[in-house]
């Protein structure tokens, strides 16, 4: 692209992804000719899409499932937010060298303001154990975690207990907790991941998957009067931060919201 600078998503099974609108929206409003692009790869063809990046014309590159932690080995090195959580989301170039970051945690923090204080510095239960689980782990650092996986060796170095998805036992801790969160794609097709009746009732909910009428997680959150936050708050949150790597300029905030549908 002459005279300006490309940045792509590296996923697979992303077509549903706001970001390129997003983002796009972000460049635009800084008069930037830069371009955000999907780049659809699944797992065998990462290391070639990774090493694409290195060629002129690439700014970086955002990473969402199921790379966030396959793509560590392929990178030059960590800032300290992915070393921190063993996934990375955001590549950006520093001379001829890629460099991963996680600006996942500032996106579950918006979401942690959102639903309020108390949501963070108690009882958590999160549903997954990939990067964005991870994230998770840190920006709830002060709770007592309970992570549910349906493989769960993948979970090894997540802090806290980790449970089986057929595990019921799992439900009941949700029911009790002041912090629910969902980290898995479930959700984006309509799926809920556990019965609206054992929702946190005390607590709050946060559902990192976006849709445009919400998520029947957070329909179900918001029905019953349970703060919530979903993932339009954490996409806007963490692409700003995103941003800011990529560019060294702030993000125009008000330009990347209006480009999202909620």
């Amino acid at each position: 692209m002459s005279g300006g600078s490309r940045v792509v998503l590296l996923g697979h099974g992303i077509t549903y992804s706001a970001s390129p609108a997003m983002h796009s929206a972000a460049f635009a409003s800084l008069g930037l000719d830069w371009s955000y692009e999907l780049c659809d790869v699944a797992a065998e063809r990462l290391p070639s899409a990774v090493a694409a990046l290195r060629r002129p014309g690439y700014a970086g590159a955002n990473v969402t499932i199921p790379h966030k932690v396959a793509v560590i080995p392929l990178l030059d090195g960590l800032d300290a937010g992915a070393a921190a959580t063993g996934a990375v989301n955001t590549i950006r170039k520093d001379g001829d060298r890629l460099l991963g970051a996680n600006t996942d945690v500032a996106g579950i923090e918006a979401a942690l303001r959102q639903v309020g204080p108390a949501a963070g510095s108690a009882r958590a239960v999160v549903l997954g154990a990939g990067g964005s689980a991870r994230a998770a782990a840190i920006a709830l650092a002060d709770s007592r975690l309970t992570f549910v996986a349906r493989r769960p060796e993948t979970a090894a170095g997540l802090p806290g207990e980790v449970l089986a998805w057929e595990n019921r036992e799992w439900r009941t801790l949700a029911r009790e907790a002041d912090l629910l969160l969902n980290a898995t794609p479930l959700g984006r097709w309509g799926e809920l991941p556990l019965p609206a009746a054992e929702l946190p009732g005390r607590g709050a909910v946060i559902d990192l998957v976006y849709t445009v009428e919400g998520t029947p997680l957070v329909r179900a959150a918001r029905e019953r009067g349970i703060p919530c936050a979903d993932g339009w708050t954490v996409l806007l949150a963490q692409g700003a931060a995103a941003f800011e790597a990529w560019t060294g300029r702030p993000a125009p905030l008000a330009a990347m919201r209006a480009a999202l549908p909620a």
